[in-house]
């Protein structure tokens, strides 16, 4: 729990002032049962009601000063609670954006999910509680022992052999409950994780009529979280009827023995009713502490997720004194570059060297698997090379302020990704600064402007989540045109014209020309068409360069790059 303690530090006004309210609300329950004694042994037994009034409004003093405490003490434990659990979501969010894709590649997306909500407002309750109850529990326990002993030290006794072993029990408590919480969030992964998968393709599961095994596997998934939730909460309810049959039994032996004691003459009744309101107020407190300590249980599961996060160092290192000032010219070198995906034995890239030259146009072109997107992805430094070096502008990124790097560098990646809002606000997505005329300027270009007009809205045409009211084509360009926006030196295109016909990508391919003259772009395509005109191609098969050149010299010497050609084309005559 190492981790919350820069929270409790920034926000320790708000918990002092609920500790403080805290103990003034438990002072004024402890005295009440001893001024209750008084009014009944010296007030009643003596007709003296001079002396009832008088202890009886102290009495109601002492209550509305409880109960101001109490409303003291659950407006900062609120307060405090709720910020606490605020600033944990963030940082924890912040720590995720930080993590390279190979340290985010450890955790299940659908685990990361419930990390940030189920988890974090886990650990909030927690603090709220501990704040509103656990602290003053023990505070009402002792003291309830403090006085009992106080009222007669014979009786008190009871406690000697009541308190260990309601102490046993919560021990135990802790000590069983903790590993079955922790399995009941690992189900609460597994159900975000059927759930994510079947909503994010659901178009899928109903093209092939999948629709029951979907439901099964989300049955299968709610059936065990039930299945592990109900044994930990069973094993769980033993101890809380545990707690409270003994101290039960502890107030039926008190009652038992101050009814002798009363007999003989050596206890006044109204001991005997403070005695038994304090043990009541243990029995109470021993609950509350139980109960606590079963959230605790639970939350420390959620702790220990949480920290692990908090805790996952980033596989990219991040230079501390990183090079600035490196002139912005879009030149692009790779030296003799291996990768290997974390885990995997065989690597995905083997000694890839090449060179881009600023303003020029590099494309790639391969079977699938042959590593394409992995190379592109290694320019924004998504990922480190395993050997070898990625060069920008003659510096290695690995040298660059991450920031500074990704700058330069605009990416239509593989799949597209449209968020809710207006297609306006997704085109400046790329430069928030870009004015109405500059993205009207990028949608001419990557061809999204006509379909874009037809619409009622226009620009303001709201989209749903991903782009669900677009058709694939549509959805690539308006990503070309949230790319393009950005005013990169390197523009990076990975399979981005997949979705349209043949006539409008030759119009996007027209438009790039003239708008990205300067720009250095890098092409993934699996059209021969679209790599043509392209400066330098390069053809990738299993990870490794088996040609680079231009159409013509690839044609004459590469076998791979003929047999894409033959199976797309056919001859050259027929292109």
């Amino acid at each position: 729990m190492s981790f919350l303690k820069k929270y409790l530090v920034r926000y320790w006004p708000w918990i002092t002032t609920s500790i403080v309210c805290l103990v003034i609300e438990a002072f004024c329950d402890l005295l009440q049962p001893t001024i209750m004694s008084r009014i009944i042994d010296v007030g009643v037994a003596n007709h003296d009601l001079t002396y009832v009034l008088r202890l009886g409004g102290l009495m109601l003093l002492i209550t509305a000063t409880g109960a101001i405490g109490a409303v003291g003490r659950n407006l900062a434990s609120s307060n405090a609670s709720q910020r606490i659990g605020a600033d944990l979501r963030l940082d924890l969010f912040k720590k995720i954006q930080k993590l390279s894709l190979g340290s985010l590649n450890q955790f299940d997306t659908a685990s990361l999910i419930t990390r940030l909500t189920n988890d974090v407002t886990q650990i909030q309750e927690v603090v709220h509680r501990m704040m509103r109850i656990f602290i003053r529990a023990p505070i009402l326990a002792i003291g309830g022992i403090i006085m009992a002993i106080y009222l007669h030290p014979p009786m008190s006794l009871v406690l000697a052999v009541v308190v260990p072993i309601v102490a046993s029990l919560i021990y135990l408590n802790m000590r069983i409950g903790y590993p079955y919480f922790g399995r009941v969030q690992k189900a609460i992964d597994r159900l975000n994780s059927v759930m994510r998968e079947y909503l994010a393709g659901l178009r899928v599961v109903r093209a092939f009529n999948r629709l029951d095994y979907e439901a099964d596997r989300m049955q299968d998934a709610t059936v065990q979280l039930a299945k592990i939730t109900k044994t930990a909460m069973r094993v769980m309810a033993v101890f809380s009827p545990g707690i409270r049959l003994t101290v039960n039994l502890g107030i039926a032996v008190v009652l038992w023995f101050s009814g002798y004691l009363i007999d003989l003459g050596s206890m006044e009744v109204g001991k005997t009713i403070a005695f038994i309101n304090y043990m009541t107020q243990i029995l109470h407190s021993l609950m509350m502490i139980s109960r606590i300590i079963m959230m605790l249980v639970r939350a420390k599961a959620s702790i220990d997720r949480v920290e692990e996060v908090f805790l996952q160092e980033d596989s990219m290192h991040i230079k501390a004194d990183p090079v600035r000032d490196i002139p912005a010219l879009g030149k692009v070198e790779f030296k003799n570059v291996c990768f290997v995906y974390h885990g995997a034995e065989q690597p995905i890239l083997d000694r890839i060297s090449f060179v881009c030259q600023p303003g020029q146009t590099l494309a790639i072109i391969g079977s699938t698997g042959a590593g394409k997107t992995t190379l592109v992805n290694l320019i924004p430094r998504f990922y480190d090379v395993s050997d070898g070096q990625v060069l920008v502008d003659g510096v290695d990124v690995r040298d660059y302020q991450l920031r500074d790097l990704r700058e330069r560098i605009a990416i239509v990646p593989q799949k597209t990704l449209l968020f809710t809002g207006t297609i306006l606000e997704n085109i400046k997505w790329g430069n928030n600064q870009a004015t109405e005329d500059e993205v009207i300027e990028a949608a001419k270009v990557a061809q999204a402007h006509d379909f874009i007009s037809s619409f009622p809205g226009g620009y303001q045409t709201v989209l749903g989540q991903g782009g669900v009211n677009l058709s694939g084509g549509q959805k690539q360009r308006i990503a070309i045109a949230r790319a393009l926006i950005r005013k990169p030196e390197i523009l990076i295109l990975d399979d981005s014209t997949s979705a349209v016909d043949l006539t409008t990508e030759s119009k996007i391919r027209q438009g790039l020309q003239q708008y990205t003259k300067d720009l250095t772009t890098i092409i993934i395509a699996q059209r021969i068409t679209s790599v043509i005109s392209a400066d330098q191609i390069i053809v990738l098969d299993q990870g490794q360069i088996v040609g680079i050149g231009n159409h013509e010299t690839l044609l004459e010497t590469c076998p791979v790059y003929q047999d894409i050609f033959r199976s797309q084309i056919g001859t050259r005559e027929a292109l």
